[in-house]
């Protein structure tokens, strides 16, 4: 039997690729972002607790009442923004989940959505699969990845039907600021445009700057969806558990597509992120933890002969290799995974004509006997 592929030019992740050769060689695994460290001893305790309390059968298909009050409180003291939790909140599998409930709920056939590249491999796909195209705006290394938002307003025709950002960012560990909300606002006023932003490292931002979501614009949050994460915040990206922030008619669309998916999510870990989210120090003190470890690791990279600057947020940090060689970043990745034993990720991969800016991603989601270990077989090249 033959299939005639949706997906023709789609082959295996980059992240999957290079967490094999990683297995496969004993690398250090800086490539694929998760940590290799265990979350909460609590957390832990709290799913056993309701796995044991019979929590395990269906949960609702917009998930568990208590997790979506406790997801509600969160935002409203962090952000004074105010979402439902019957019908603005919904439990998903994961932000990837959330992103292609969203296509399926706003794509139609022809649709365009304008995405900043480098970009997050889920996204083009997830549109294309929808009926929709990938028109790009390119970010470049040379003015730091910065927006020209001209740029974006000139993309912007009577068939774009939404913006997709991410902020903090991945791979770039760029975050948005005010002026890039009031810009984004500006250019897409009465327009009708829906804006989708992944904010799934909301709480991995360094250097005491701020979260700035396109929700916290009045004229962007009637139509802007929020995609989050437990994953990243709390080190359970096995559980896959993420939630999407919406106005109450967006919700009710992005449901419908929700329901068929996955319908619902795994119930006692629903119920013990809605104990845990009581504390807000559980999720507050992600940030001193995380730039720690950004600290620690560019300083052990301080002798080698990369160039990078320090990431505003994420849990990653990328580098030029170009005063070493200048070898295709892709088949550079692959080579020193298997020569130097540290595994990245090359940032052609984000691309989609795969430009080459000879620049490499490394995740500090690690321990710090990985990562100085890593810092030393890097520095030696």
């Amino acid at each position: 039997m033959q299939i005639s592929s949706k997906q023709p030019n789609i082959g295996t992740t980059i992240f999957t690729v290079m967490s094999q050769l990683a297995a496969e060689t004993g690398a250090l695994n800086l490539s694929q972002g998760f940590p290799n460290f265990n979350c909460s001893p609590k957390l832990i305790e709290l799913v056993n607790h309701h796995m044991k309390k019979g929590m395990n059968q269906y949960a609702p298909m917009a998930g568990i009442m208590p997790l979506r009050e406790a997801i509600a409180q969160k935002t409203a003291d962090l952000y004074q923004l105010n979402y439902h939790p019957n019908d603005e909140i919904t439990i998903a599998s994961g932000c990837t989940e959330v992103l292609y409930a969203i296509m399926t709920a706003i794509i139609h056939k022809g649709d365009e959505v304008i995405v900043f590249e480098p970009a997050y491999d889920s996204y083009v796909p997830s549109i294309e699969l929808n009926g929709g195209k990938a028109v790009y705006v390119t970010l470049s290394p040379e003015n730091n990845f910065a927006i020209d938002w001209n740029l974006v307003k000139s993309k912007i025709t009577d068939k774009t039907k939404a913006i997709i950002l991410t902020t903090p960012h991945n791979p770039t560990g760029k975050c948005f600021t005010q002026n890039n909300i009031n810009s984004l606002a500006a250019i897409t006023k009465n327009t009708g445009i829906f804006i989708i932003s992944d904010e799934v490292y909301e709480h991995i931002i360094f250097d005491g700057r701020k979260h700035w979501s396109p929700s916290m614009h009045p004229e962007l949050k009637e139509r802007t969806f929020v995609c989050g994460s437990f994953g990243k915040t709390f080190h359970t990206t096995g559980w896959k558990l993420g939630y999407c922030l919406a106005p109450k008619e967006l919700t009710a669309e992005f449901r419908k597509a929700h329901q068929w998916i996955t319908f619902s999510c795994p119930t006692p870990f629903q119920y013990a992120f809605a104990d845990f989210l009581k504390e807000p120090d559980n999720y507050l003190s992600v940030t001193q933890f995380y730039q720690e470890k950004r600290d620690k690791f560019n300083n052990w990279l301080k002798p080698s002969r990369f160039d990078w600057i320090p990431a505003e947020g994420s849990f990653f940090q990328m580098v030029s290799y170009k005063k070493i060689t200048d070898e295709p970043d892709y088949d550079l990745a692959i080579k020193w995974t298997k020569e130097i034993g540290v595994a990245s990720i090359p940032i052609s991969v984000f691309y989609s004509e795969k430009i080459d800016n000879k620049i490499l991603r490394f995740c500090f989601a690690k321990d710090d006997e990985m990562l100085e270990k890593a810092a030393e077989k890097l520095c030696k090249l």
